[in-house]
Parts: structure tokens; C-alpha cells; sequence
């Protein structure tokens, strides 16, 4: 089993900027923003040591079961190359000894259609769950839109959009809406509109120390705040994470004011002109749902990435090797039901916050009748 550490590091760095398959998620500085995991790289190499192949897994302690691996969009290497996935499959067996792991979890940059990449993996013992349609089925979206911006001007991509895109982009300019580049003290504004994105769209999000983690870990090269300013009062923003030859729209937070000068098509339009700008392959759009149906509750977010001419990209669902397959149905059910239980919590604690406002409201026309 081959892995990183202080002698190949910079080496491993090099292979993955300038791999066609790179992921910003198989990055050293990935593994140090998530501060619960700790962080392994194996490596595949050739005969006179160069690298061939790489994974980066994320490993954690559950309580009771033991440790999980997970490695997210990876591997990173010619994926219908058997040898190298075999030697790959080989070091992560080794490591899941070293940590005691009961499940390995990937869920691999590969799209669905790829029959041979499904066959080696299924020889080499993963068993595939092939069947999310939702956001919170898995770790990662199945489901997102890639925008080739490959050797193309900022005219033709642009050409590219929708009708309405082109003219909420210009809209936008025409309001008054600016863009300027984030700094640290800057993710205090992102994440106060970002609470309230989350209020509006019943989503989870993280603390700002989380934001702030990536900041200090990824910027200046990996990593670009965009806010969108109208009468100099900050009302969405974006991160996009620039790694190799790719662009990823991360995170976005639009306030509930001025949604009508449609700031967050300017905000992307300006993601992609960057990613133009330093000669990127890829800008991705990252998550929407798999359900294509305009009644679902995440439609209006598949239609705004659509508009921008992107690739509708399905990749292959969670592989995963069970070390230990009763503990791992055990620790199944028991995810399961602790995601009820939380699902429960969150709109116990709406229902009272809505209670607290009513009886308020209630109490203050009571004051004026008085």
C-alpha cells in the first residue's frame, strides 16, 4: 500500500492539477477543511514509480460501529484501466485494516452510461447503489450540470444560454447589480444571507467557521467569494472552487430582497467568465434533483442551471465494499432512523418558532385594542 505524506505530497499535488479527471474533493486541501476526518491518499504507481492513480479517502469514527471510509469523486486515474483500479482496491482494503473501517464509500466522477467502468468495479468485489433521485439520498448530487467551456470565447458561450438567461444577465446590469470578489470578512455577509436561503428553501447549512475553514485553506488559488451588491447593500453570493482543469459552483445564498434584479445570473455569468478567463475546461453547476417534474420543489433550481446551456450529467450512484456487512445493515437502519429523527427535530422547532410569532403578533394587537 502506497500513500501520501511529507516525501510525495508535492508530487500527488501535481499529478492531481493536471489530471483530466481531477476533483477539487481528491485534494490534500480538501482533507484539511474537513476537520472531522482524517485524511489518506493511496496511490497507484508504475513499474519506475511514477503516479498512475490515486484516491483520497476520508475516514471517521462512528460511535459503536467503528470507522467509515468515504471517498468522494474519486479515483482519479484512467478509470477502465482494470490494473490500476485492482492495485487502487488493493491499498484501500489495506487501509480499511490499518482503521478498522467497516464500509468503504465512494462515490465516483464517472457518468451512469459507463458500462465498463461498472463491470471492473463489480469484478473487483464494490457493489453499486444505483437509485437516488433526491438531494438527500446521497453524500454528493448525482444529478448536475457541466458547462463546456473548452477553448471557447465569452461570446460563444453566452450565445449559448437560454433566451431569458441572456436577458436576466442584462438585466441585472442594466438595475444597478455589481459584482465584487469576496474577501474573509466578507463571508459574514455570505452567511447571514445564506441563513436566510436555508429559511426560505428548508435546507440545513453550515456554520460560519466552516466557510471561513475553506478560506483559510483554499484561497487564494482554490477558491473565489463573489458577492452581488445593489445600492451598495451585499444580497446574494456565490463560491466557486477552481481546482485543475475545473470551475465548481459550491455554495450559493440569495437574500429575499431584490430578487427581482436577478443578481444570481450576473453572479454566475462572472463564475464563468473567470473560469474563461484562466483557461478551464469545465465550469460545474454542481446539484439538482433527478425528478424532472415542475411540481417538485427543487424544479425552479434544475430550470435556472439549465438556462446556461449546460450538460444534464447523471453519474454512476455510491460504490461501496462492506468489511463488515452485518454491522453495516446495523449502522443502515440506524442512519436512517437518526435522519428521521432530525427531519422530526427540524419541524418540531418550525412549528414552535411559528407559535412564538403568532402568540407576539397576538399579544401586540391585544396592546393596541387596549
Amino acid at each position: 500500500m502506497k500513500l501520501v505524506d511529507d516525501s510525495n505530497k508535492i508530487k500527488y499535488k501535481e499529478f492531481l492539477e493536471k489530471h483530466e479527471r481531477c476533483n477539487f474533493q481528491q485534494s490534500l486541501d480538501w482533507g484539511k477543511v474537513k476537520t472531522f476526518w482524517k485524511n489518506e491518499v493511496v496511490l497507484a504507481e508504475d513499474s519506475e514509480g511514477n503516479i498512475i492513480g490515486s484516491i483520497s479517502v476520508l475516514i471517521r469514527k462512528i460511535p459503536i460501529f467503528g470507522n467509515i471510509m468515504y471517498a468522494s469523486r474519486g479515483p482519479v486515474c484512467d478509470i477502465h484501466d482494470k490494473n490500476v483500479l485492482e492495485q487502487l482496491t488493493k491499498g484501500l482494503k489495506e487501509l480499511s485494516k490499518k482503521y478498522n473501517a467497516f464500509v468503504l464509500k465512494i462515490e465516483p466522477d464517472v457518468k451512469s452510461d459507463d458500462k465498463e467502468f461498472r463491470e471492473i468495479v463489480e469484478s473487483l468485489g464494490y457493489k453499486i447503489k444505483d437509485d437516488a433521485k433526491n438531494f438527500n439520498e446521497e453524500i454528493q448530487p448525482r444529478y448536475v450540470f457541466r458547462l463546456d467551456i473548452k477553448d471557447k470565447t465569452e461570446d460563444e458561450i453566452f450565445a449559448g444560454f437560454h433566451q431569458k438567461t441572456r436577458y436576466n444577465i442584462r438585466l441585472a446590469t442594466k438595475k444597478g447589480v455589481t459584482i465584487k470578489e469576496g474577501t474573509r470578512e466578507d463571508l459574514k455577509d455570505f452567511h447571514k444571507i445564506m441563513q436566510i436561503t436555508g429559511e426560505r428553501d428548508k435546507f440545513m447549512i453550515r456554520p460560519l467557521s466552516y466557510f471561513e475553514k475553506m478560506y483559510d485553506e483554499l484561497y487564494p488559488n482554490h477558491m473565489k467569494v463573489l458577492m452581488a451588491y445593489y445600492e451598495g447593500k451585499p444580497i446574494s453570493g456565490i463560491i466557486d472552487i477552481m481546482y485543475g482543469n475545473k470551475v465548481w459552483y459550491l455554495y450559493g445564498a440569495s437574500s429575499n430582497e431584490h430578487r427581482n434584479l436577478m443578481p444570481n445570473y450576473l453572479l454566475q455569468w462572472e463564475g464563468i467568465k473567470y473560469a474563461i478567463e484562466n483557461k478551464k475546461d469545465v465550469y460545474d453547476f454542481r446539484g439538482v434533483s433527478g425528478v424532472l417534474d415542475e411540481s417538485h420543489p427543487q424544479y425552479g433550481l434544475y430550470r435556472f442551471k439549465k438556462g446556461f446551456g449546460a450538460e444534464f450529467t447523471e453519474f454512476l450512484g455510491e460504490i461501496y465494499i462492506e468489511f463488515k456487512p452485518l454491522k453495516y445493515k446495523v449502522y443502515k437502519i440506524s442512519e436512517k432512523t437518526y435522519k428521521n429523527l432530525a427531519v422530526a427535530k427540524t419541524e418540531i422547532k418550525k412549528i414552535i418558532k411559528k407559535m412564538g410569532k403568532l402568540t407576539t403578533i397576538n399579544g401586540v394587537a391585544k396592546q393596541s385594542q387596549e
